[in-house]
């Protein structure tokens, strides 16, 4: 494999890396990023891997080594759950913005007033001793500020003003600082009633004029040496200080928004169902070889490539159709079984639709209803379902005489018959492993409709008796858990899983990678398109086409869709549509 110049090798087994190159020794990859510095783009883009086998492919966000699981986690997710849970987020704001402005209307407003004092020295006419005053006053200013909510000068007020309370919780509505470097002394007093508490802050600031003069004068008497001056007298408040309705409501909006983002992410983080590719890699290393987007008709019309074949979904199982002919070319399954984790996962709608794609291309295609515990199939495709594959297996018809051609003669359907009482044990018999070998040899495709895999065990022994399992998850239904215990079910037996069909997944115009529309316009095929849906809407289920007389048609027992014709098929092709009938098959005989 050729290595990047000058980026990473590997020696002996020791990955020897460029800085910002990753090696995963696991995958045997090389990893690294590429940026785009040019002025025309400088997005970043995205991260290749090198595999050992020559193959380009886009790297997983998932990096699992022998350490443990690694996930790249960019702004681009974050942006992706915000996109998704915008609407709980802004909900959530909103509530909490709310509940902060209802509270703000319960609390009980309150006024305050404010004085201010300077603190200064008398005497002195030097500027020495000026100096030296006024860093005496700048020092005892802070201890003076302690004295303002102090008893000594809080109880006298509380007396003259005839206060029903104590010193203690006078204090607790009165507050005092200094400003740094200065002289000055802010007395600020908090109060229900505007005029009260401007009445005591003048109260207050005269009683600790009082107060500090007693302190500071001699003990052989005269003159106190400092002077405390009241620069701005109290006055009453027109608008309370608090609660600050602006404030308390931004606080609650920026809270809630924190919140809301924060339940988000953590709803994400913690949310294990499966909603896509991205989320089936982190459980398992098989490939997903198709994505069925979701459509709300999906259970009134379960036949959508016969019913609407022009839709997305329609063209979905079509690409399902191709992958599988890419799964192995050297070892093609002949017999594929198609299973769920869970019920109702779109399994069986699932294998009609492959198996109707298949036929569609000119694949022989025998469709069994092996799920004999809830049949479905012969409901869904309009055919009669009392005797089938339970009928055959003991013995009391042979499988000529049960089959039913569906649709254009390429496609033969198998129904399960009776509910039998033992479906396990007949399902892993000996006749049911002859039938399939019986089939497999007569039809170039056999696909098996089976049991969910959690629930019992049918789908399990199918898988080993047939060329593989391709696994259904239902997006948005199906756990990783699930998954995971589902693919060791497999992996137990020794099965072979072909791959994963990610069926019913949610796609938004605003998703990353949307479905393109390109169905076709009124003008050319009324019944597709945009008006396609509503008028199928109201539609009556489809009903089975009846094949006409079929003929036979020679060549090679499998021919995959995208195979090349040989010159014998080439002809017998040409004269069928010079015949302007349909290329049919003859039902198998024994």
């Amino acid at each position: 494999m050729p290595t990047p110049p000058g980026h990473a090798h590997t020696v002996a087994g020791t990955a020897v890396l460029a800085p910002g190159y990753l090696f995963d020794k696991t995958l045997n990859s090389f990893t690294w990023r590429i940026r785009d510095n040019s002025p025309r783009s400088s997005a970043h883009r995205t991260l290749i891997v090198y595999i050992a086998r020559e193959t380009l492919v886009p790297e997983s966000r998932t990096v699992r080594t022998g350490d443990g699981e690694y996930r790249f986690v960019e702004i681009q997710d974050y942006l992706v759950i915000l996109r998704k849970r915008w609407v709980s987020i802004l909900a959530i704001t909103l509530i909490t913005g709310a509940a902060a402005f209802a509270l703000s209307l319960t609390m009980t407003p309150l006024y305050q007033s404010k004085t201010q004092l300077f603190v200064s020295v008398q005497g002195g006419s030097s500027t020495s001793e000026l100096l030296q005053g006024s860093n005496f006053t700048r020092q005892q200013v802070t201890s003076y500020t302690q004295l303002v909510t102090s008893p000594l000068v809080l109880g006298p007020v509380i007396d003259d003003m005839g206060l029903d309370m104590r010193a203690e919780d006078l204090a607790k509505r009165v507050s005092a600082n200094s400003p740094l470097d200065t002289s000055l002394i802010n007395l600020e007093v908090t109060d229900e009633n505007p005029g009260i508490a401007a009445a005591l802050a003048d109260a207050i600031a005269s009683e600790f004029k009082s107060v500090i003069a007693d302190l500071e004068t001699p003990a052989d008497g005269g003159t106190s040496a400092v002077k405390v001056s009241i620069v701005r007298d109290a006055a009453a408040a027109g608008t309370p200080a608090s609660p600050n309705m602006k404030l308390n409501t931004a606080l609650g909006l920026f809270l809630g928004l924190v919140v809301g983002v924060a339940i988000a992410v953590l709803r994400e983080v913690l949310n294990t169902r499966i909603r896509g590719e991205s989320d089936v890699a982190r459980v398992t290393t098989t490939s997903v070889i198709g994505i069925i987007p979701d459509d709300p008709d999906a259970p009134v019309h379960p036949l959508i490539v016969q019913s609407s074949p022009h839709s997305q979904r329609s063209e979905a199982f079509r690409r399902l159709r191709t992958n599988l002919q890419f799964l192995d070319i050297a070892d093609r399954p002949q017999s594929i079984v198609i299973t769920s984790s869970l019920p109702g996962e779109g399994k069986s709608t699932t294998s009609i639709n492959v198996a109707i794609t298949l036929a569609d291309a000119g694949t022989r295609v025998a469709l069994i209803d092996a799920d004999l515990r809830r049949p479905s199939v012969a409901k869904y495709m309009g055919l009669e379902g009392k005797v089938g594959l339970t009928t055959v297996l003991i013995g009391r018809a042979s499988v000529e005489d049960v089959i039913q051609p569906w649709g254009n003669g390429y496609l033969h359907v198998l129904p399960a018959g009776q509910v039998p009482p033992n479906p396990s044990e007949l399902l892993g018999s000996l006749a049911m492993a002859h039938l399939l070998e019986k089939l497999t040899s007569q039809y170039d495709v056999v696909i098996v409709d089976t049991a969910p895999l959690l629930p019992v065990t049918d789908a399990a022994i199918l898988s080993k008796l047939t060329g593989g399992a391709l696994l259904v998850v239902g997006a948005d239904k199906l756990h990783r858990n699930q998954l995971a215990e589902s693919v060791g079910a497999l992996e137990t037996v020794g099965a072979r899983i072909l791959g994963i069909v990610v069926n019913r997944q949610k796609r938004k115009q605003s998703d990353q990678y949307a479905y393109y529309d390109y169905t076709p316009t009124p003008a050319t095929a009324a019944d597709s398109g945009r008006g396609g849906r509503k008028k199928r809407k109201g539609a009556p289920p489809a009903r089975a086409p009846q094949p006409s007389e079929p003929s036979v048609v020679t060549g090679p027992t499998t021919l995959w869709p995208g195979d090349s014709l040989s010159d014998t098929q080439l002809l017998d092709f040409q004269r069928q549509q010079a015949q302007n009938a349909p290329a049919q098959h003859q039902r198998p005989s024994t």
